[in-house]
């Protein structure tokens, strides 16, 4: 159902992203790895070859960056069909630390409200535009967002507070964009993941990831990269999801 899909992922280059890209190309669709300047971006489209997948280097918050990746996609690949809003940035701070008479900077919460949601809102507001140009198909559909949050945005731990904040977002604007954009033939979903085996886990004492995994009720591990890839494609192909968010996540239900 893939073949012949052109897909634009941010934060390909690595993690959640990264199994969206090469899941995608296997199935035979078109992919713009789109990731920041200094990620390992060009090294992942090299791998998958030139005919299948190209870098665009780019930062979510900008203007200029974004809109450059859309004129590089469609120079490359004619269209856009799938723009996949992986990219992400985390923190964790308490709001104020007792200990060290410390507030929460709020820098650092801007700086993960800016990425993590400004950001995905850049994507979609722009890769709206490109995909709006297709020719609808018998549903009359256009193209398909899918975003990604995060269970912290329900069930957020302590020094969460920015990052289940920006994850939040994410979920409540889900809806009022999927309709936004329904006139258009523009399905929007929004994925929460649970515990994924990803860089940003993968830097943590493996104590602490065998302790992450067995919270999790079933299956008792932490969920692969191209598992969050499967949901993303399933998402692509069932033409009624729409407006809504899915835990993807064992059934985890993340403790203070």
């Amino acid at each position: 159902m893939l073949k012949g899909t052109v897909a634009l992922v941010t934060g390909g280059a690595s993690g959640l992203g990264r199994g969206t890209v090469e899941r995608f190309v296997k199935q035979g669709a078109k992919v713009i790895v789109a990731d920041l300047p200094s990620s390992k971006g060009k090294t992942v489209a090299d791998e998958l070859g030139e005919t299948n997948a190209v870098f665009a280097p780019m930062d979510v918050t900008s203007e200029s960056d974004v809109q450059a990746a859309l004129d590089l996609t469609k120079q490359k690949f004619g269209k856009l069909d799938v723009l996949v809003n992986a990219a992400g940035i985390a923190i964790a701070f308490k709001t104020y630390n007792s200990n060290k008479k410390l507030p929460h900077k709020l820098e650092d919460f801007s700086k993960i409200i800016h990425v993590n949601t400004i950001g995905t809102f850049n994507a979609i507001r722009l890769s709206a535009g490109l995909m709006i140009e297709n020719t609808p198909n018998q549903d009359g559909q256009r193209g398909v967002i899918v975003n990604t949050a995060s269970v912290a945005a329900f069930d957020g731990q302590m020094g969460q507070a920015a990052y289940s904040a920006s994850k939040g977002a994410v979920v409540g604007m889900t809806l009022p964009i999927a309709r936004d954009l329904s006139k258009d033939g523009i399905r929007v979903v929004t994925i929460a993941p649970g515990l994924f085996d990803t860089p940003l886990l993968r830097e943590l004492p493996d104590k602490v990831r065998t302790f992450l995994a067995k919270s999790i009720p079933f299956p008792q591990r932490l969920g692969n990269p191209d598992e969050y890839a499967m949901l993303v494609q399933q998402i692509v192909e069932n033409p009624l999801l729409n407006g809504e968010t899915i835990r993807l996540d064992g059934a985890l239900r993340m403790q203070a």
